[in-house]
């Protein structure tokens, strides 16, 4: 695959469906006044070649694209149908018209769900979105921009739920996973960066653990692995950070990465 010759990756939220701190708890994580324990939901914005590629587009997208000056995104990748990955695609309206990349089921789902946006009847105001089919294997290409960009799908199971992770040249992003095929692992070799999934400390039977991400960020062997999707269990930002191998850390909100 091409390596685009610049990235820059922003983790715009690192947070579970719930966020973090979760309502109504008094837990160490959730009182911290460290702005890393502060997280949204999940979502990350992918710079590269004079585009700006979203991928997931949770209910928090409105305060992320306010805090990061987005006005415009030359595409949207969906790993998943569910409400804390899609739940912001309303707020897409104010960015013209938008390309939606996603697996047939999710853009059911997404059909579903926003159903005013489709159709002869569509309703006016609603966003401009075209829905594009992903599929794990083969590759997309982007052609708008000073050279076309190719996005490999990659196959990741999310408990007996099957989504999508995303490889784009030396960088792969991959979240709520909790088993990755062998194709997958092999797909991964050779990438620079990689974001991954480590919903807390314990196990989980949906999402890797920490300690479980760390085993995969092993076996990928990227130069630098961020790892997302945190509840409040994860603990405390600085301590667990520092408890990582070389090589890996946990991602916060607001983060920025140039590679």
């Amino acid at each position: 695959m091409e390596n685009p010759p610049f990235m820059k990756l922003t983790f715009l939220g690192t947070s579970t469906s719930v966020g973090v701190p979760l309502l109504g708890c008094g837990c160490e994580v959730c009182q911290s006044k460290d702005p890393r324990d502060f997280r949204l939901r999940c979502s990350a914005l992918l710079e590269t070649d004079g585009r700006k590629i979203l991928i997931d587009c949770g209910p928090d997208f409105r305060m992320q694209a306010l805090r990061h000056s987005i006005t415009h995104a030359d595409a949207v990748l969906l790993t998943h149908e569910h409400y804390d990955h899609v739940g912001g695609l309303d707020d897409v309206r104010p960015l013209g018209n938008t390309d939606i990349f996603a697996e047939e089921r999710v853009l059911g789902a997404v059909r579903r769900v926003m159903p005013y946006c489709f159709g002869e009847n569509r309703y006016p105001g609603s966003p401009v979105i075209t829905l594009h089919e992903a599929r794990p294997g083969e590759t997309l290409s982007l052609s708008d921009g000073e050279s076309p960009l190719s996005i490999l799908p990659l196959r990741v199971m999310h408990n007996k739920l099957p989504i999508l992770g995303y490889r784009i040249g030396d960088f792969a992003y991959i979240t709520d996973a909790s088993s990755l095929p062998e194709e997958t692992i092999d797909a991964l070799k050779g990438v620079r960066l990689l974001v991954l999934n480590a919903l807390q400390l314990p196990a989980h039977p949906a999402h890797f653990s920490l300690g479980e991400s760390v085993e995969i960020a092993k076996t990928v062997g990227a130069e630098q692995t961020f790892f997302t999707h945190f509840s409040h269990k994860i603990g405390l930002h600085a301590l667990t950070d520092a408890s990582l191998p070389e090589g890996m850390h946990l991602a916060y909100d607001n983060l920025t990465v140039e590679f």
